[in-house]
């Protein structure tokens, strides 16, 4: 399974911060590159200034067929009912097109706990009456998840589940958790360098604010890292664990890793792109190695007609 009820995000996907830095112009010719070479999924965070909702909107308006996942967009941004609205509206305009991702992220709150934080928002979410039409293709979430608790909730009250910056061990605990038939993304930065002290300065500067934060600190613990791995900007079993970096064929084969651990999409996030650049160059790289040869085909990514209507072209 690479998708969500019909919902076909391929079994890889593309999650970039780079959209944070480029107007508009050429945000919307990246995307539109993207959904050409043959990409499903293109993944968005919310964390830099742009509102997830509203730059999901202007990315499925941008494409033709590729979906769009917001990974994630902030609990603390927006009220339950406002999310509930905007996710409403985009189900509505791009029928099986847009993912709502939900996460607690932001800004640490000590004093909030992330799963009873996370259920009441889900529960403002579920009570929401609306006048607003209903659309013909349902409005599907996944949960941000990491701990078995979390994860829990969003096999029981999600479609499943997405991680961020994991191991393949954490794919193989998280499948086991969800059980068959959740969906569960992960994402994983990859480094397009083969020098083992260039790429390893690289990945440590990636990892740093993570591994300066109390949650994930404690995810890094619970995979079996010690306190001197996880200090001094990681150990290099650490770093190598999660950012894949190397050549084509080594970054490709350590991503298949997580599929075989029970990932149904891994989202690919590249690093070492200064802000401002792009990672396209890298991204065309991967298309070629990671897709399927009938992805770069015309006919790929047709309309999905539903069962109940004639096929327009017979």
């Amino acid at each position: 399974m690479s998708g969500i009820d019909g919902m076909d995000l391929g079994t890889f996907g593309i999650y970039t911060f780079d959209f944070e830095h480029q107007p508009a112009a050429r945000l919307r010719e990246s995307a539109r590159e993207l959904e050409e070479l043959g990409w499903q999924a293109l993944w968005i965070p919310e964390l830099l200034g742009r509102e997830a909702l509203t730059h999901a909107g202007y990315l499925l308006a941008c494409t033709e067929r590729m979906s769009v996942v917001n990974g994630i967009a902030q609990i603390w941004s927006r009220g339950a009912r406002w999310t509930y609205g905007a996710a409403l509206l985009l189900a509505d305009a791009y029928p099986d097109r847009h993912l709502l991702g939900l996460g607690f992220g932001g800004e640490e709150r000590p004093e909030t706990k992330p799963l009873a934080a996370m259920a009441r928002y889900l529960d403002e979410l579920d009570a929401i009456e609306t006048v607003n039409p209903l659309p013909r293709a349902p409005m599907r979430r996944i949960l941000a998840a990491y701990g078995p608790k979390m994860l829990a909730l969003a096999r029981d009250r999600a479609a499943g589940a997405q991680t961020y910056h994991v191991n393949v061990a954490h794919t193989a605990q998280a499948r086991e958790v969800l059980g068959p038939e959740a969906f569960l993304a992960v994402e994983h930065p990859v480094l397009f360098e083969s020098d083992p002290v260039k790429a390893r300065a690289v990945a440590r500067e990636h990892l740093r604010p993570y591994l300066a934060t109390p949650y994930n600190v404690a995810k890094f613990r619970r995979l079996g890292y010690s306190e001197q791995e996880i200090a001094g900007g990681g150990g290099d079993r650490l770093v190598d664990d999660f950012v894949f970096w190397g050549d084509l064929d080594t970054i490709v084969r350590k991503l298949h890793g997580h599929v075989e651990a029970g990932a149904d999409h891994v989202a690919v996030q590249v690093i070492g792109v200064e802000p401002g650049e792009s990672a396209m160059p890298h991204w065309r790289r991967l298309a070629g190695a990671l897709l399927p040869p009938r992805a770069n085909s015309p006919t790929r990514g047709r309309p999905r007609v539903p069962a109940s209507s004639p096929d327009p072209d017979r």
